[in-house]
């Protein structure tokens, strides 16, 4: 195994890429209890169209969340989640736009753990019935998810936002989606994204790097499987397809957020740059520190739920900002006016190399999680970038990186503004 030393981290990282293509990643973390093991495939919710064999398939809406839930299943009637159990395990998985997840946490019986985890994602097993049973879970926990008001926001926003891209189709799918999944378009799915050289493993802990290659070599094999080719016919301008969404829910006061289309950043070193100058972005126009945060705070537009970030998912990207306020017009003004003045002005060079060395703060001491350190390995890395060299690109931002992105991105007509508001009281009559 290749390992490279990151002394900016005090970190070490062993990596290899298998015969069969599944890139392997450890991180020992000498003296610690815990081990933690993540089994990543490059396959999320808007990834519905893709060549394999030569064939075109579209698949529907939300297969990659139902696919998450039925690889649980063995055959026998095995219960994964019991046998992890068993092994003083903790097992859980989860799928967003762009990946899917299976993981575990463990102190003790590391060997058998991971050798359960890769066979039970590389092992598809689907019936009619449990996949009919299936479709019930999936329904109410897609009319729960509709009546979550940050759901139900976010979801509104991506529509408003997009015309064509997948990330305006909730993760889940619709009710009348999942209805489509059948056995068939499962097994399809897992032969197209679940190949080894399409996944990846990483592993942080009190662990020998060779064994966690031979264990994965075991159980997988090292013959190489064909991956498919997505589809991404993607291609949007840069103005949203609607500037203004609103809805009425069972909320206290209107809670609302605002979004700047953004180009998509990539793949690669510049990719997590951008990101970084995006966060940076958020944090000099709308930080707790910032001119405008006070000044909307004072004027009672505000409260401690506000904030902002940078959201990025294969192929799109956004720069947001949101929390409840009895007026998100008046802030949505506020905001596009504040950035406007920064044209002129720009950001003071004292606030911007406190800034930057916050962010690199933030961003070292979340190594301390195992779960975000194994998560942002395998994001990054399908990206095509080492996550560990994050402080070198933070070492080339300059602030005027940051007042081109605010001056590019932060204008009305790549805004859009989505609010929920509290049911009128003569709908409730």
């Amino acid at each position: 195994m290749k390992q490279t030393e990151y002394p900016l981290l005090d970190e070490t990282a062993f990596r290899q890429i298998l015969p069969n293509g599944l890139r392997v990643t450890v991180v020992p973390r000498k003296g610690f209890q815990k081990k933690i093991a993540y089994f990543v495939t490059d396959f999320g919710s808007i990834h519905t169209a893709f060549r394999l064999d030569g064939q075109e398939y579209r698949v529907p809406a939300g297969i990659a969340h139902y696919l998450e839930h039925k690889l649980f299943d063995l055959p026998g009637d095995r219960d994964v989640s019991a046998e992890f159990a068993e092994l003083g395990a903790n097992a859980n998985a989860f799928t967003s736009y762009d990946m899917t997840a299976y993981y575990f946490s463990c102190t003790s019986r590391f060997s058998e753990c991971l050798k359960l985890l890769l066979e039970f994602v590389s092992t598809p097993y689907f019936t009619r019935e449990s996949v009919d049973k299936e479709r019930g879970i999936i329904d109410q926990e897609i009319g729960m998810n509709e009546d979550n008001p940050d759901s139900v926001g976010f979801e509104m926003l991506a529509g408003a936002m997009y015309e064509k891209h997948p990330i305006r189709v909730p993760i889940l799918g619709t009710s009348e989606t999942i209805r489509e999944i059948t056995p068939e378009n499962l097994y399809l799915c897992h032969r197209a994204f679940y190949a080894p050289g399409n996944m990846m493993l990483c592993v942080l802990g009190d662990v020998d790097p060779e064994e966690v290659t031979s264990i994965a070599r075991q159980v997988l094999g090292d013959e190489p499987q064909k991956t498919c080719e997505k589809i991404k016919d993607w291609e949007e301008p840069m103005t949203p397809v609607r500037p203004f969404v609103r809805r009425e829910m069972e909320v206290a006061m209107p809670t609302f957020t605002l979004a700047f289309k953004c180009e998509c950043p990539g793949s690669g070193e510049e990719a997590i740059r951008q990101e970084m100058v995006a966060d940076l972005a958020a944090e000099a126009l709308l930080g707790e520190s910032s001119d405008l945060y006070l000044k909307l705070y004072e004027q009672g537009l505000i409260d401690g739920s506000f904030g902002g970030g940078f959201e990025t998912v294969d192929g799109c990207a956004l720069f947001t900002c949101g929390g409840d306020s009895k007026d998100p017009r008046a802030v949505m003004e506020a905001v596009l006016a504040r950035a406007a003045e920064m044209k002129g002005t720009g950001i003071r060079e004292e606030d911007f190399r406190r800034m930057k060395r916050s962010a690199l703060g933030r961003r070292i001491k979340s190594l301390d999680s195992f779960d975000a350190t194994c998560f942002r390995l395998c994001a990054y890395r399908f990206s095509a970038f080492d996550y560990f060299r994050f402080p070198e690109v933070y070492k080339h931002i300059e602030k005027e990186d940051v007042e081109a992105f605010l001056e590019r991105a932060v204008v009305p007509d790549r805004a859009c503004l989505c609010v929920i508001d509290p049911i009128s009281k003569e709908e409730t009559k």
